[in-house]
């Protein structure tokens, strides 16, 4: 692989320091947790924001059934917010039993066994990909609502947003957090005027008339609505219609997935934030629903039901575009609480083998880049395939949550009744009935939306658990292989050095130096290529005097690679304690777009012998310009010391006038 000189780094490294911000040393980690009100903006604004498509969700099935039905959007919305409610108060046990975090995948995994514990991981990192898709998709879809000429651009759109979340997020959670408070706030802002302007309008004057006069229809049962008789066809489309309101409970496991990113005492600040983003969430959804209920709001594919709701109350005015502004800010920011989480569980189970390990590894900047970036790209993906559509994005979502949802409250009967902690009899009561509920609330999500999209999470679901397991065999079957025991045989071995080489120049030189101090065996390899070249290359070898033979391999098909894999492997297969070095000149330009005027022959090399076990490949580089790259190497490592030292003096400078 190219080596790239400072020259090259040095302004992708600048770059990167623009974009991302300078390192963070390791025990900054604590500075960079989250306060309570910082994280209700990072950890809730997924749940929060779900009333922005909750209720459009609800009326997209019962609207149809014609006025009557949509009696039933306010009943609907009020059994979910129950269900909410129960939910966190769950979720506040698990925040107090588990202060390190994991949420779903921590609790089943520990008390209910792998298996489950696989299904919660699976299940959420569906749900935290899903999230972000959903969430941007809502988003520009409340801009196009304003704007209708600009949905033909939507998935570049949803991309940029992506990106934007993406880049953010790997400046640490620190500052995405101070990012993203203020439109979250905003919003909260926004739809607390939507709700008291329009319930004042409602009862105290100023709403259409007939708005006023459209509301007391009911479903009487026997009756046909929409043409479909009441009985179990119309208790499906029921059932249909709250499964579909449900998605409002997305996020509502984020804050316990992430309570290690609060500031101390972190169970308590979780929970307290908990707390209020739960009261957030039901007021927001019960209002929006009454509103769209009282209002007599019909779903749209060009405008979003808050948008309609925005007109009855706002009209045209200012506070219209700040409620939609803000809506979109508060979506698209709704994504980063999967950016929080996905990467956080990722780490959780990278730890433990179920994911590649790069995803436990910090960045510079504090945060889980790997996973943040692996995210963003996913996420990206799944929005190309459905066109950034999201009513098509809707059905896949909600049904791993309340997987989640389940399997943790289960796995918390079973830790109190295991562990008999003090209050365990109500504490395992309280999970139970919540289990049991988020348990029919999964089935029944699975069975109204399998049609419609659902069956595609049933799939993917098993496959990523597949996926988790292959990992973790792949990581146990690389410990066993590698661990020495202190029993295994070190077989005598001979050690032959094959240098390639395309001439006699100062690359090849270095090669033969280096050969030279790791064994007395080695032989100088030249593919022919183009026969009239050979015999120059030959006198030119015999006048350098070198000592080492030169051995010229035929080549009639115009390989490079092949004739020296079959030289190499020959030699290795002669005995048990053959091993072959191959040590490869490497020239590297000054600049980086110079390696594009240069074929990348080593780079073959190595790749072709990657997977033999008794063969070593050696690049030696030579480096254009050597002095000049030094001397800019040298002045990196000040820049960075001076850096460093910055930094420190600005943390000590900090932490001096903290009072």
């Amino acid at each position: 692989m190219p080596i790239f000189a400072p020259s090259m780094a040095n302004p992708l490294l600048r770059a990167k320091r623009l974009i991302v911000g300078r390192p963070l040393a390791t025990e900054r980690l604590e500075t960079e947790r989250l306060t309570k009100t910082t994280a209700l903006a990072v950890l809730s604004s997924d749940a929060i924001s779900s009333v922005a498509y909750a209720t459009d969700e609800v009326l997209y099935v019962l609207a149809p059934l014609g006025a009557a039905a949509l009696s039933y959007v306010f009943p609907i919305s009020a059994v979910i917010v129950g269900l909410l409610v129960l939910v966190a108060l769950s979720y506040r046990q698990t925040i107090f039993a588990y202060p390190g975090g994991g949420g779903s995948f921590t609790v089943a995994y520990e008390n209910l066994g792998v298996l489950p514990g696989l299904i919660a991981a699976a299940a959420l990192l569906t749900d935290y990909i899903l999230t972000v898709s959903v969430s941007i998709s809502s988003g520009i879809a409340a801009i196009t609502s304003v704007y209708p000429a600009l949905a033909p651009r939507t998935v570049p759109l949803c991309a940029a947003a992506i990106v934007v979340l993406m880049l953010v997020n790997l400046r640490g959670v620190r500052e995405s957090g101070a990012a993203f408070s203020l439109p979250t706030y905003v919003f909260i802002v926004s739809m607390l005027a939507l709700i008291g302007t329009g319930i004042a309008h409602l009862y105290f004057g100023g709403a259409p008339a007939e708005v006023i006069s459209a509301q007391s229809a009911s479903v009487v049962p026997g009756t046909t609505v929409g043409g479909i008789t009441t009985g179990f066809a119309f208790t499906f489309l029921m059932l249909r219609a709250f499964s579909g309101g449900c998605v409002a409970m997305t996020g509502t496991e984020a804050i316990s997935n992430g309570v290690g990113a609060f500031k101390a005492p972190g169970s308590r600040n979780a929970a307290a934030t908990l707390t209020w983003m739960a009261a957030i969430l039901g007021i927001f959804f019960l209002g929006s629903s009454f509103l769209a209920q009282r209002f007599h709001v019909q779903p749209s594919t060009t405008q979003t039901v808050l948008s309609q709701l925005g007109h009855h109350v706002f009209g045209t005015g200012f506070m219209y575009y700040l409620l939609q502004y803000s809506t979109f800010a508060v979506l698209v920011l709704a994504a980063n609480t999967s950016f929080a989480d996905f990467p956080r569980l990722g780490s959780i189970l990278a730890s433990q083998r179920y994911l590649p390990r790069q995803l436990s590894a910090r960045g510079d900047r504090l945060a889980f880049s790997n996973g943040i970036v692996a995210l963003a790209l996913v996420a990206m993906l799944l929005v190309w395939i459905f066109h950034g559509d999201t009513t098509a994005l809707i059905p896949l979502y909600a049904i791993g949550v309340f997987l989640c949802f389940t399997l943790s409250q289960a796995g918390m009967v079973r830790r109190w009744i295991r562990t008999k902690a003090e209050g365990w009899r109500w504490k395992a009561a309280l999970n139970g009935v919540g289990a049991v509920a988020t348990g029919i609330v999964a089935v029944i999500q699975v069975w109204t939306k399998f049609t419609h999209g659902a069956w595609i999470v049933v799939l993917i679901i098993p496959l990523f658990i597949v996926l988790l397991r292959a990992i973790k065999r792949h990581y146990v079957r690389f410990a066993s292989e590698i661990q020495l025991d202190g029993t295994t045989e070190m077989v005598p071995l001979r050690h032959h050095v094959i240098v390639p080489v395309s001439g006699v120049h100062k690359a090849v030189a270095n090669a033969l130096i280096y050969a030279t101090a790791i064994s007395d065996d080695i032989k100088a390899v030249y593919v022919e290529v183009e026969p009239d070249k050979t015999a120059k290359l030959k006198e030119e070898w015999e006048a350098w005097d070198t000592g080492v033979e030169l051995i010229v391999l035929d080549s009639p098909y115009r390989s490079l690679i092949r004739p020296l894999v079959e030289y190499v492997s020959a030699i290795e297969d002669t005995g048990p304690g053959e091993l072959v070095t191959v040590v490869v000149p490497e020239i590297v330009p000054r600049h980086w777009w110079e390696h594009l005027l240069h074929n990348k022959t080593a780079l073959y090399i190595r790749t072709a012998f990657l997977f033999r076990p008794r063969i070593v490949v050696t690049a030696v580089p030579f480096h254009l310009g050597a002095a000049h790259r030094i001397r800019d190497l040298l002045d990196h490592d000040e820049q960075i010391e001076e850096e460093s030292r910055a930094t420190e003096l600005g943390a000590q400078s900090a932490a001096s006038t903290t009072p």
